[in-house]
């Protein structure tokens, strides 16, 4: 079977090509080149190509560099900036999954004849009591993606694989040493590839949008506070709402861009019963009934029932920001998942 295998200069795409090369696939790698600015905690730097080029060349195999750049400033920034302008706060990995990695990379690897995409994701595949493929919790709980990947469904499940996916991240890294790899020991990529540590979200949008000084003010009304961007405040925030020495915490629970408002509230005002979701995208057939619910990255599931585009919790949970994903399960399977809405 050809195999093209996304190779980001990290441990996990590197073992992933040594693991399919093992079993003997024709395996290409590619990295694809998104982000052309500074980028020194992502996976996008020349430093992290050059990586990919050298385990490709330690393993045999050829490798390539595709520039989906134009795409990648289309389908992810510039969403990412209009989101927060609105008030919304995105998770750029998840569109990047969704219209670069699952679907412009993947279109690719079809017009060049490969038969299946690779990728280093620490997620599995399993099949439902249908015989259906659907994306499944990693072997490794620690560093399971299946919540960023929730956008890879229906027959794109056929066309994708995850080598790594029953391997702990130690037994990752034992193999990558093994062979003598490069990135064996290099440590794993962390946050969004182009905002910097340096410069930050402020210091990224900045001149890309627009900062509205805004009002802080509680339940009733009153003011109690200013911002200097509402467009930065997320629901649930505690720090930056200059309101001043309260022994009680308070939270950001709405944020109104328009009107130039961030509402705050305790705790308990901070809880929903229910979420609204958009653009939800399902493995297979839409479902209704009991889920578990999972609201960020590494948060934990919560039990809850889905109707419609509406996941309403057991209990209630922390009101999520409009623009985050919730994901659905039943069990280790991932079902389906959308973007809260406000």
């Amino acid at each position: 079977m050809r195999v093209l295998v996304a190779m980001s200069g990290g441990v996990d795409s590197s073992v992933a090509a040594a693991l399919l090369q093992e079993q003997g696939h024709d395996v290409v790698g590619v990295t694809m080149k998104l982000w052309g600015g500074e980028s020194d905690s992502g996976c996008c730097s020349v430093s992290d190509v050059d990586d990919a080029r050298r385990v490709a060349d330690e393993l045999g195999i050829d490798h390539h560099v595709f520039n989906f750049g134009d795409d990648f400033t289309r389908d992810v920034i510039e969403p990412y900036v209009a989101d927060h302008a609105a008030g919304r706060t995105p998770n750029p990995c998840i569109e990047c999954n969704r219209h670069l990695k699952f679907d412009r990379l993947l279109h690719r690897a079809e017009a060049l004849g490969f038969d299946t995409v690779a990728t280093g994701h620490h997620v599995r595949l399993a099949t439902d009591g249908l015989g259906r493929p659907h994306l499944a919790r990693a072997h490794d709980a620690a560093k399971d993606q299946s919540y960023v990947l929730y956008v890879v469904a229906g027959d794109v499940l056929d066309r994708v694989s995850f080598p790594v996916g029953d391997m702990t991240k130690d037994e990752v890294r034992a193999h990558a040493a093994r062979l003598g790899l490069r990135t064996a020991s290099k440590p794993d990529s962390q946050d969004v590839c182009f905002i910097t540590s340096v410069e930050g979200r402020r210091g990224f949008l900045q001149g890309r949008i627009d900062y509205t000084p805004g009002r802080v003010v509680d339940a009733a009304g009153t003011e109690v506070g200013r911002v200097d961007a509402v467009e930065l405040v997320t629901i649930g925030q505690r720090r930056g709402l200059d309101i001043g020495g309260n022994p009680t915490p308070r939270y950001a629970v709405d944020v109104d861009v328009p009107a130039a408002t961030v509402t705050i509230g305790d705790a308990d005002a901070l809880l929903a019963d229910a979420v609204g979701l958009a653009d939800v995208v399902w493995a297979h057939d839409p479902i209704e009934g009991p889920v578990l619910a999972q609201c960020s990255a590494h948060g934990s599931p919560h039990p809850a029932t889905v109707r419609g585009t509406t996941v309403t919790f057991d209990e209630p949970q922390r009101r999520l920001a409009p623009g985050q994903s919730v994901v659905l399960y039943r069990g280790d399977l991932v079902v389906g998942g959308g973007i809260a809405q406000r």
